[in-house]
């Protein structure tokens, strides 16, 4: 007789009496006053215009420039943004990005330190720029923006130094990634045109046809000289130049030992489990053998060069792992979940020629723009760690495929984990560093006793998106190889890397979608993916994220006794406060009760605005008794649940960074008796370039287990009393099913 898997579906309900948001106020008393925030800024403007008017001329397109506030760190939620000040001196946000400063002063006790805040890239006519600061001195306290003006600690202009990022390459010609500013004022056409010509008399060859336009920022290649850098810099409009990146290497971690010897294995005879369900893979291509089985198919894009035989080992590779997992001497090869579609992004000149990481990008965005798929991997990507202050046209590119919550992508984070932690080097690799994917890094073992693999990049990632690698997989070790399908199908050979890792994990995921059927939403398996990973005592989150992806589908979808779970998933639209019920039971629980949640959720983003790069936030209220109130609420009384020092470990982030994070995990316990049908409000907020704003609709999944190991009837209680509001998920298909 199958397991139950104790599922329950549920729907939250909107409330008709909105819970009061306690908006974090303003201090009492600014840190400047009128006066003496003039006195201050005006040479800092002046000295500003001064920089301004040395541009060359047709370096500022239709006579417009970027300048940068630095705002106050007391003053970086976006309820603070300068609004008024921005509007009277017609200057307009286009971007920002983090930065720390020490104010000058500040209102909190002791001296200032340094702290976290935002620098915000402003555009404006250099002749706007030069009334504003003509006025300032003399600007009467009574006007509005004269109110905004202790909200700036800073202005200047933009530096080489801010612009150029470090070049390593000794050549003289180089290829450059260049980002510029596209949003706003001027028109986008009259940018890229400025630049394009800017570029030509700079006898510079910017390649307009192969960019990409996210957000507000275009990404596209420059060959350029090495002395030349210093001129282009001098753009308005640029934000960043950066030397273009190469490929990941795809050799193999791991060769054939004594100890690892390949052996002979057999494809199944059965057909996918569920035959609607197909995953894509964007690798280095399949062999003839893999696209002449039952289960894969290979897709070669027009144009694209001749296949690499060492690219189509790791495409082969990582296709076998979606199909099979990690294979085993003795046992036979499991039956897949589904089919996988591989598409060949790399050929001969992706190792040689930087172009070919656009080229592969772009055969990626066509045919996710053209297709939809519920299951993607990505084990492949730019070799280049993230950074704090700038997004990268990877990722800015996938997390705009992926916004809508509609697909689950497994990302590798890179094998460079062994490199100086200290540098930033060994940091999780573009473009897993997407707020809309599920990042993956690499776990040593399959067995009991496991740590991070020593080559699985290391976090953090960028706030939001700090939980970087959300999990790891079993990717392989010197003592564990992880065994994949070679090119011919019928040997097993041995390797190692999160390249395996990724697409294990989204077979886990492709499982629990075979298992309980299209009802659970790609967003909620990846909850589910996140809700019951294994989290590790000895290592850091940074490390592991919130642990290892558990090794059979049994432990993510059939539940024991004393444990209940449940689904909660949907939409939700801006300003909106939903309220999900955490079910218990009535009467009395004997013993301690476990609770544990995950929220997910995908949204928009905004890669010119990398500290707000997450269009969409949630603010998440804990009630854990109904009969407890405050003073005059109509609401009970809330406790924190999800802590921000599981993001904010080092008093780094500014204070409301947790809740633009995409997800949320924790587990508590609680006393019975201090819980009463307790809930979790949500409150959906939106912004846009760190300022209130519209939005659009978003999708989420939450996922609540209660655990009470005393209580061997739970479920059934649960179900008893929630009959009419909760529906137990039925698989359509039985498990356990054997993974290994």
């Amino acid at each position: 007789m199958a397991k139950q898997p104790n599922f329950l579906l549920g729907n939250g309900h909107r409330l008709t009496s909105p819970v009061r948001v306690v908006k974090k106020p303003e201090p009492k008393d600014p840190p400047y006053d009128v006066p003496s925030a003039k006195a201050r800024l005006a040479p800092q403007f002046a000295s500003a215009i001064s920089t301004f008017t040395k541009l060359p001329q047709n370096a500022c397109p239709d006579g417009y420039t970027v300048g940068l506030i630095t705002l106050h760190p007391q003053y970086t939620a976006k309820s603070y943004f300068p609004s008024t000040l921005l509007r009277e001196a017609r200057m307009e946000a286009i971007g920002s990005r983090p930065t720390r400063t020490t104010p000058e002063k500040w209102t909190k006790q002791g001296a200032p330190e340094e702290s976290p805040t935002t620098e915000l890239y402003v555009a404006a006519r250099r002749k706007d720029f030069e009334e504003f600061a003509k006025q300032l001195p003399v600007l009467p306290e009574g006007e509005k923006s004269a109110a905004d003006l202790f909200k700036v600690e800073a202005f200047r202009a933009p530096l080489s130094t801010d612009r150029v990022q470090r070049i390593r390459s000794k050549v003289d010609r180089l290829m450059l990634e260049v980002v510029l500013h596209t949003s706003g004022i001027p028109k986008p056409a009259h940018i890229l045109e400025a630049f394009e010509a800017y570029a030509t008399s700079l006898e510079l060859d910017a390649d307009l046809d192969r960019r990409f336009e996210v957000g507000g920022l275009c990404f596209l290649p420059v060959r350029s000289s090495r002395e030349s850098i210093a001129e282009l810099s001098q753009f308005s409009f640029l934000r960043t130049i950066r030397e273009m990146p190469g490929l990941r290497p795809l050799r193999p971690i791991i060769r054939a030992t004594s100890k690892t010897k390949p052996f002979p294995v057999s494809l199944p005879a059965l057909q996918p489990i569920d035959k609607q369900l197909r995953a894509a893979v964007f690798d280095g291509g399949i062999s003839d053998e893999m696209h002449q089985s039952s289960f894969a198919h290979a897709h070669d894009p027009v144009g694209i060069g001749a296949a690499v035989d060492g690219y189509v080992d790791h495409g082969t590779g990582v296709t076998s792992a979606v199909l099979f997992g990690p294979l085993i001497k003795g046992m036979l090869l499991p039956q897949p979940f589904g089919y996988v579609d591989h598409y060949r992004v790399l050929d001969g000149a992706s190792s040689k020629d930087p172009l070919e990481l656009y080229d592969a990008l772009t055969r990626i965005r066509d045919v996710l723009q053209s297709r939809k798929y519920a299951f993607i991997n990505l084990s492949i990507g730019p070799a280049l760690p993230i950074e704090d202050y700038e997004v990268h046209s990877w990722t800015a590119v996938i997390d705009s495929l992926l916004s809508d919550g509609e697909a689950l992508t497994t990302i590798a984070v890179g094998n460079e984990g062994e490199r100086d932690h200290q540098s930033g080097n060994a940091r999780v690799q573009v473009p897993s560093d997407s707020v809309n994917s599920l990042a993956i890094g690499a776990a040593s073992s399959n067995g009991k006793v496991w740590t991070r693999a020593p080559y699985s990049c290391i976090g953090p990632g960028r706030s939001p998106g700090l939980i970087k690698p959300e999990v790891v997989a079993f990717g392989g070790s010197s003592g564990e190889p992880f065994f994949v399908l070679d090119q011919s199908v019928s040997i097993a050979t041995p390797d190692a890397g999160t390249s395996y890792a990724a697409p294990y994990a989204l077979r886990m995921g492709m499982g629990v979608r075979a298992h309980f059927g299209a009802g659970l939403s790609t967003l909620a398996i990846k909850s589910l993916l996140v809700h019951s990973s294994e989290p590790s005592k000895k290592l850091s989150m940074r490390e592991v994220g919130w642990g290892r992806v558990p090794q059979d589908l049994e432990s993510i979808v059939v539940c024991p006794d004393g444990v209940a779970r449940v689904v909660y998933q949907g939409e939700l639209t801006p300003g909106q406060y939903l309220r999900t019920p955490v079910p218990l039971p009535s009467g009395d629980l004997d013993g301690m009760l476990t609770l544990t949640a995950t929220f997910c959720f995908t949204c928009q983003t905004d890669p010119e605005d990398p500290s707000n790069y997450t269009r969409g936030g949630l603010d998440i209220t804990f009630r854990p008794h109904a009969d407890k109130f405050e003073k005059e609420s109509v609401h009970p009384k809330t406790s924190s649940f999800f802590r921000r020092t599981d993001y904010d470990s080092e008093k780094e982030l500014r204070q409301d960074a947790h809740k633009w994070e995409t997800t949320l995990h924790r587990s508590r316990k609680f006393y019975p008796s201090t819980l009463k049908d307790p809930v979790f409000d949500v409150h959906y907020q939106v912004r846009e370039s760190g300022k209130p704003t519209g939005g659009d609709k978003i999708k989420y999944a939450l996922i609540i287990t209660l655990s009470a190991p005393k209580v061997k009837n739970l479920y059934d209680r649960i179900v008893q009393r929630y009959q009419t509001q909760l529906e137990p998920i039925l698989p359509v298909i039985e498990v356990p099913i054997p993974i290994r």
